[in-house]
């Protein structure tokens, strides 16, 4: 697999091509938030591993132009920031995942490997009938959703989130089983992440005819805006 490391610290940049190379990721290094962009379209990795903390262009100005431009490719934000504040402003300028600084080598490659495990189920769904909830539209062929006839712009933790409920329309969906699709097999993910991806998700939701409800005690529910 391809990962695209923005990360402007020399001894990181050395420490994390060596490991990561020895487990079969090919990384590949851009140390400039300015470049960063240039080198996202060139190389076009499965994962991009992106550091907040960058010169010239910040971190979270290169993933907000990513996403304006229509790149979708997993991003796993490396940050020393500890705050919620800072971590949720990631993530909701389309962030899939966040690791803070100092971080564990075998949990970085754990991360990566999920993003790119979650990424590539999106885009292989089992062939069956379009879901249409309110405004919305899910097209199982290419996994993506769509707002009328344009493509809504979600992540893929975003996308896992909103496909299980728009399978059981009108009903609620546990947190657990929402917390088992969109986080698989990342037991170090705290379970308050998956309100996070709600909030995240809610916001992109508005205007569409379509509701993000929550159900106490029962779990989320997708129905058209009444």
């Amino acid at each position: 697999m391809k990962l695209l490391l923005v990360e402007d610290d020399p001894s990181m940049q050395l420490t994390l091509q060596r490991t990561l190379g020895r487990r079969h990721i090919d990384v590949r290094i851009c140390g400039d938030g300015a470049q960063a962009l240039t080198q996202w379209r060139a190389i076009e990795p499965d994962v991009v591993a992106l550091d907040l903390s960058l010169p010239n262009v910040d971190g979270l100005q290169v993933l907000a132009q990513a996403r304006a431009e229509g790149l979708r490719t997993p991003v796993l934000l490396l940050t020393a920031r500890g705050t919620v504040g800072d971590r949720i402003m990631g993530l909701n300028a389309g962030a899939d995942d966040y690791l803070p600084k100092p971080f564990d080598l075998d949990e970085l490659e754990a991360r990566i490997r999920a993003l790119r495990r979650r990424s590539q189920s999106a885009g292989h769904e089992a062939t069956m009938n379009p879901m249409e909830v309110g405004g919305l539209r899910f097209e199982p062929d290419n996994g993506a959703i769509y707002h009328r006839a344009e493509l809504l712009e979600v992540t893929p933790r975003e996308l896992a989130l909103l496909k299980a409920l728009m399978m059981k329309p009108g009903h609620a969906v546990t947190k657990e089983r929402l917390f088992e699709l969109v986080f698989p097999g990342e037991a170090n993910v705290q379970y308050e992440a998956i309100e996070v991806v709600v909030y995240r998700l809610r916001k992109k939701l508005v205007g569409t005819g379509t509701v993000l409800m929550t159900m106490r005690g029962l779990g989320y529910l997708l129905r058209a805006e009444t």
